[in-house]
């Protein structure tokens, strides 16, 4: 295999996440003239994402095919329960957004659908289609965080302090960590297996790309 497996799918999903970068919720965060009321709405249904990213770390560490990488995904799982989601409830109450109006929160249509898929991959796809699955909210985040961090002008401390968390060396290392898990975990797979994977990481590349269409429309479910 001639490079790196994750190159391939970076490249296979350019046009996804070049269309992340140039979204208004993206270049209003990097220019400051994001409402705030979108992101309120963000920051509610991205907590309720977290519970069942966490979830998904989890099930894809019962699921590890070996020790480091199940010790990995479960210090993971833990992290995003008591680490980044205690942050996150600090960082809501900045917006006037109180703990029980976090868990009182309705997920989304587009919120529910994602998650969905994710611990559904987790539950019957290939490990190596789980990993695909995580990889392109750590990857793709990293990448907007940097490509924000070069050219951001907004001066409100609340989206700059989003900007400086996901473009952050801890942020670049946590991309890198999977993205060489995937890489491994692609090493010697048939093409047909190749392919699912690959599926796996395009459908979650939508779904991000949903999720910030999701945070301007604020979208709530029909009826």
């Amino acid at each position: 295999m001639a490079g790196r497996f994750t190159d391939r799918l970076r490249t296979t999903v350019d046009s996804i996440w070049e269309a992340q970068h140039r979204h208004l919720f993206i270049t209003g965060i990097g220019d400051g003239t994001l409402d705030m009321d979108r992101f309120k709405y963000w920051v509610r249904q991205d907590y309720l994402f977290l519970i069942e990213y966490a979830r998904t770390l989890s099930m894809a560490s019962a699921r590890a095919p070996d020790l480091d990488t199940m010790t990995k995904l479960a210090e993971l799982a833990h992290e995003t329960l008591h680490t980044e989601m205690s942050l996150h409830r600090a960082y809501a109450k900045e917006f006037g957004i109180s703990e029980a109006e976090l868990e009182a929160t309705e997920m989304s249509p587009t919120c529910q659908a994602y998650t969905d898929f994710l611990l559904r991959t987790a539950s019957i796809g290939s490990f190596a289609e789980i990993a695909a699955a995580l990889l392109p909210c750590m990857w793709g985040f990293y990448e907007i965080g940097q490509r924000l961090k070069a050219n951001a002008t907004a001066t409100d401390q609340r989206y700059t302090a989003w900007i400086d968390m996901y473009s952050s060396a801890e942020f670049a290392e946590l991309a890198e960590w999977c993205r060489g898990l995937v890489d491994r975990l692609a090493t010697g797979l048939p093409n047909n297996d190749l392919q699912r994977v690959e599926a796996a990481f395009i459908t979650s590349s939508r779904y991000e790309h949903a999720f910030w269409e999701m945070g301007w429309q604020e979208e709530s479910w029909p009826v």
